[in-house]
């Protein structure tokens, strides 16, 4: 049973611009965005950019376009405002410094020493006795003396937190309660030597000056979750946050192969979908059934179905895996649940340079709104629609010789030739008519009409599949159509 709804939820979603967002990423965001929708709650858009090395500000506006794109609006963060701002960490440095400053004060961090090359050592050493070999606590007890004696050395220093000797419990919103024991959690580091911070300090500090309540994130960050928790509580204890949020870690989503979708993986990229043009409804649609369920028997639903029912408690702790064929049927399926006039509109950059292979003054738009109605009921995506409809609005249909190899068998010259002449008389004003016309031409060549009307296709489209036939062929208007029957003749007859 779904909980009763919390204004009170706060969720963020909080991407790094590097590179293009994956549709993982989309996922989470979905899912925090849901939940806050759902509970009438505040949705906090937060960017993680204090990585100069790997941060760009064109992924920043890509991430910003896609969520614009996609519907996922935002109630505090870039372009929003709010009273937490700003909501880029790159802008809030001077918030890190003084945390770990206090942290450090309060006993809850030391500086570290070790060189990279001594933990190695240590930590091999450690291997090699069967012991754990995560940070052994070298810096943890320095004197003044042994600190200036390194200061003197030149060395530099990282910052770590001091976790607690004691396991740390927690009741994660998907899997449960998860007990973790001090010996896998040791020490970490939360300033780097130059004095940037880490997100395992960066992260915890701003959901708590944001008031986060829930934390929705991938599994991948699950480790780092007792971490966090021992820092929040050092936060508390400064008064620097309040309470610890609750934790919930959605599954995996898995590619081809049953391996986890990562980012350079061509099906994780949400551009591939826009640019094949898939609706943001669509491709929302499947993106939540990755680990979460509308019912038993309903894959197909709208963005306000979804948010009347979603509830944390509800997904499945086990991997999602990324099915393709599916996401174009669940597409396809909102294509259809669109009215006509905005499929055509929808359609629209798909009839345009760079996708359209027919000259710009060849699109006729009256012939346009007359085959959207059928091309509606055929296309998975939009980008589906060039190829479609090109035989409209082109001089000639597409060359496609496997397509003609495979149409043109037997002898298809007889058989054009005759439905020629039975078109050339039927009635163009009706599409039954051209249907009957071209049946009978199969007839008296011993042809049911599937292989009747093969050649007749492919010589107007060019293509052995695609829109109905006989509503094209009205549509394309009879002089074109037959004309184009005509060259087909002379091709073979050549």
């Amino acid at each position: 049973m779904a909980n009763t709804p919390d204004a009170s939820v706060r969720v963020r979603f909080c991407p790094s611009p590097t590179g293009n967002p994956h549709v993982g990423l989309v996922r989470t965001a979905l899912f925090n965005w849901a939940f806050a929708r759902h509970n009438g709650g505040t949705m906090v858009f937060r960017i993680e950019d204090t990585d100069a090395a790997r941060d760009s500000e064109e992924s920043y506006e890509q991430l910003l376009d896609s969520m614009r794109w996609l519907g996922l609006t935002w109630d505090e963060g870039p372009e929003v405002g709010g009273p937490h701002a700003p909501y880029r960490q790159s802008q809030r440095m001077d918030r890190y410094a003084d945390v770990a400053q206090k942290l450090q004060e309060g006993g809850y961090a030391y500086p570290c020493y070790c060189t990279t090359e001594e933990l190695d050592t240590r930590r091999e050493a450690a291997r090699a006795a069967g012991r754990p070999s995560g940070y052994d606590g070298h810096c943890r007890e320095l004197t003044a003396e042994q600190k200036q004696a390194y200061e003197a050395e030149g060395r530099s220093h990282i910052v770590r937190f001091r976790m607690p000797d004691e396991a740390i419990t927690f009741t994660d919103l998907v899997r449960g309660e998860i007990t973790v024991q001090p010996e896998n959690v040791t020490d970490y580091g939360i300033v780097r030597a130059n004095g940037a911070p880490l997100y395992t300090l960066v992260n915890p500090v701003d959901d708590a000056a944001m008031e986060i309540t829930h934390v929705l994130r991938g599994e991948d960050l699950l480790s780092s979750t007792p971490r966090q928790i021992a820092l929040y509580r050092a936060l508390i204890e400064l008064g620097l946050a309040k309470t610890i949020p609750a934790f919930g870690h959605l599954p995996y989503v898995m590619g081809e192969g049953n391996k986890k979708l990562s980012k350079r993986d061509p099906q994780a990229s949400l551009n591939l979908y826009r640019e094949r043009g898939f609706l943001p409804e669509g491709l929302l649609n499947y993106l939540s059934l990755l680990g979460w369920s509308f019912s038993a028997d309903q894959d197909v639903f709208t963005v306000s179905d979804l948010i009347s029912k979603f509830d944390i408690a509800d997904v499945n702790s086990n991997p999602a895996r990324f099915d393709l064929k599916k996401a174009e049927a669940i597409n396809a399926d909102h294509i259809r649940m669109l009215d006509v006039k905005d499929f055509a509109a929808a359609c629209e950059p798909w009839l345009k340079a760079p996708h359209a292979n027919w000259a710009p003054e060849s699109f006729d738009q009256a012939k346009w709104e007359a085959i959207a109605p059928y091309a509606q009921t055929r296309v998975q995506v939009l980008s589906d629609i060039t190829a479609n409809v090109d035989f409209l609005f082109r001089d000639e249909p597409v060359e496609d010789e496997a397509s003609w190899t495979k149409a043109m068998k037997g002898d298809p010259i007889a058989l054009l030739t005759t439905a020629r002449a039975k078109l050339d008389a039927a009635d163009w004003s009706d599409p039954e008519s051209l249907k009957n016309a071209v049946l009978a031409a199969g007839e008296e060549h011993g042809l049911k009409l599937g292989k009747a009307q093969a050649p007749v296709r492919v010589a107007v489209t060019g293509r052995t599949v695609g829109l109905p036939l006989f509503e094209s062929l009205q549509i394309l208007g009879k002089d074109k159509s037959l004309s184009r029957v005509d060259a087909a003749l002379a091709k073979l007859a050549a």
